[in-house]
């Protein structure tokens, strides 16, 4: 008689089967549009497959239009990175130092900004610089982006904040340091890591951003900008292309992350691994 199932083993067939179901649903779509980028049809599609072809790669690079606009986009997540990152960790250290009371409300209003719609928030930008006879452009793309933006960059550094040990700052102030100096050598140290994510995020946040900038962009068109409008008069199967090499650089960055990552634990385990041996050589050997 067949035994039955146990209910560790029925858990474990549902988690792989959720893992299948969600990995597929992550990437199904990128290698569809990956083998479009390969695929001899005029349209950006893999079925029915036509031929491979490299077609479109050269089609890409001849898009002058498409390049300006990666540039625009790429200056524009650099402004708000500029912007963000100073604006969030202000925000931080000042609700850092509030009240309880003080800094919840202030919290609210300092978040707000990601509750609200990228339309109002692009319509409101280009309405207030248009009193100081201010048009659109990237310079008004990269204000209208950071109105929200920052207030992510915020929200990561009052994250790390709350881990910071108070008793760092009343110790490095009794033995004699300024404000200045407690901020330079022990608050900016500890938000180093959460900057540098902090700006990836907003770089990414901005790259990406379509409803906020719609409003705002002027003559100056961002990527998804150019590739909504081209989406009006037809895509070709370039832009699928340009999707293969942005999931080919990412894909490169993180392994090179990862490598370097492990490359500098390495030392780090090697070090416990030989402090491990060194008090098992000097413990002593109980007696029979």
């Amino acid at each position: 008689m067949t035994s039955f199932l146990s209910s560790r083993q029925i858990l474990r067939i549902f988690i792989g089967l959720y893992l299948c179901l969600f990995f597929a649903y992550l990437f199904l779509p990128l290698l569809y549009m990956s083998a479009a980028a390969f695929n001899d049809s005029r349209l950006p599609a893999a079925v029915p497959w036509q031929g491979f072809t490299l077609q479109w790669f050269g089609d890409l690079f001849k898009d002058s239009m498409l390049w300006d606009s990666l540039v625009n986009s790429v200056l524009v997540g650099i402004g708000v990175v500029a912007l963000s990152i100073p604006i969030g960790l202000n925000a931080a250290l000042l609700l850092h130092s509030l009240e309880k009371r003080a800094r919840t409300f202030t919290y609210g209003i300092m978040v707000s900004p990601i509750l609200m719609p990228g339309v109002i928030l692009g319509i409101s930008t280009l309405v207030f610089w248009r009193g100081f006879d201010i048009g659109g452009g990237l310079h008004l793309s990269i204000f209208a982006q950071t109105t929200f933006i920052a207030s992510y960059c915020l929200m990561m550094f009052q994250a790390r904040l709350q881990r910071l040990d108070p008793n760092w700052e009343e110790a490095a102030l009794d033995l004699g340091a300024s404000h200045l100096q407690v901020m330079r050598r022990i608050i900016l140290p500890f938000l180093m890591p959460t900057a540098i994510g902090a700006a990836v995020i907003a770089f990414l946040q901005s790259f990406e951003n379509y409803n906020t900038t719609l409003f705002v962009y002027g003559s100056d068109r961002t990527l998804t900008i150019y590739l909504a409008g081209k989406v009006r008069i037809g895509l070709t199967p370039a832009v699928n292309a340009l999707s293969v090499i942005f999931i080919l650089l990412t894909v490169l960055a993180a392994v090179l992350y990862e490598w370097r990552r492990r490359a500098e634990m390495r030392p780090a385990r090697k070090r416990r691994a030989a402090a491990a041996t060194t008090i098992d050589q000097a413990a002593p050997v109980p007696a029979e």
